[in-house]
């Protein structure tokens, strides 16, 4: 049979090895002579034992593994290659390396997971041992349920590079997502006219108006615009990158386009919303932080005594409500842009764009918003 118990000691009297005779080790020509440490050998497996019976118990395991063609070498190696914490190190490595923003929640997800799992074999997790994960979080359902993902994420990972040959059952963490406040059109062209009025940079002001306008777009995608993902001529911007990890094209109104030209384009590889000069303790050209508009969306409800109505749910949310007195849910959601056909975007192009900029035309009725923009104002000090 494969394999086999041995000892390094020798015999002392004779200097023979000690051999297995089934039950101990012991000396071929002094049979009193027994080993008192022993070791199986395996293939690559090599590994210690203080008695007889242990290594017994652990070869016959080997054998019983190998014949139902179970065994694997990695379960035995010192370095430990399939433990929970060191796999998932090096796919944290991996995902690291493809720049996604949400880096930063995957790595704290998997730090709780390594602190309950420490370097369990990823092959012996089961339903039982995640569900006993979850169970001991602290933490809402919604943050379970994004915790649990990642984790699948990665035994997903896993069985593609074929560490493991199937993924365990995961349970299912039900949650009810909560509500961003909303506030009415008038009370949103307040916002939004208040942004006008107090900042000095005009870009600020057109760039929340456009949330408001075209509810497809999100604000982490519309502050990253280039003015090469400006198309004036035939009306357009450009979304290379955005949370549906796909290329999205928003058709835009006449009235903002003529806008554009009115701001200027200058370089293709340039922020479309950036800082501009003439402003104390702001760097000319340097393009916004990523909660800018945020801040000045802060700003102008503190100012108009509004609370709790965050820019996501004042700007989208908010028109997406406001447009169900002039649109249909269906007609609404295909100009959100969060469930289209893509087979047909691709041979056949966007998908209604005269319909989306007639709704898009609708939410700007809905904010009721002006047209012209509000000039710089001279050595004003504002925040980055």
């Amino acid at each position: 049979m494969k394999g086999g118990i041995y000892s390094e000691e020798k015999c002392p009297i004779c200097g023979n090895s000690l051999k297995d005779v089934g039950n101990c080790l012991v000396c071929p020509n002094h049979k009193k002579v027994r080993a008192t440490k022993f070791a199986v050998k395996f293939g690559k497996v090599h590994k210690r034992f203080g008695s007889y019976e242990e290594a017994f118990r652990f070869l016959n395991g080997l054998r019983f593994k190998t014949d139902e063609k179970t065994f694997d070498p990695r379960d035995y190696q010192k370095d430990n290659p399939l433990g929970f914490t060191n796999v998932t190190e090096k796919w944290l490595v991996y995902k690291e390396g493809e720049n996604l923003k949400s880096f930063k929640d995957i790595n704290n997800h998997i730090r709780h997971a390594q602190r309950y799992f420490k370097n369990k074999n990823v092959k012996d997790i089961i339903y039982g041992d995640l569900e006993d994960f979850l169970h001991q979080l602290t933490c809402s359902d919604k943050t379970k349920h994004n915790i649990l993902s990642n984790i699948h994420n990665f035994f997903t990972w896993l069985k593609k590079r074929q560490m493991i040959t199937m993924l365990p059952e995961f349970p299912v963490v039900k949650y009810q997502l909560g509500y961003r406040r909303t506030v009415s059109k008038d009370t949103q062209n307040e916002i939004i006219e208040e942004i006008k009025r107090i900042c000095p940079n005009p870009k600020v002001y057109l760039g929340i108006k456009w949330l408001a306008t075209y509810f497809s777009i999100r604000p982490a995608e519309m502050i990253k615009l280039k003015e090469g993902e400006i198309d004036l001529a035939n009306g357009y911007l450009y979304f290379p990158h955005p949370k549906e990890k796909t290329f999205k094209s928003v058709p835009i109104l006449p009235d903002d386009i003529e806008l554009i030209r009115s701001c200027g384009l200058t370089f293709p590889e340039m922020r479309f919303f950036r800082h501009v000069g003439g402003v104390q303790s702001i760097v000319p050209d340097k393009p916004f932080g990523e909660k800018y508009f945020y801040k000045w969306w802060v700003k102008a409800c503190a100012n108009l005594g509004i609370e709790g109505v965050d820019l996501y749910g004042g700007t989208r949310h908010s028109t997406v409500r406001a447009l169900r007195k002039l649109r249909t849910p269906e007609e609404i959601k295909k100009a959100a842009m969060s469930a289209t056909n893509k087979a047909f975007e691709r041979y056949y192009g966007q998908v209604d764009d005269d319909f989306i900029r007639e709704v898009y035309n609708d939410s700007k009725k809905v904010i009721k918003i002006g047209t012209g923009l509000v000039p710089i104002l001279k050595d004003t000090k504002i925040d980055k």
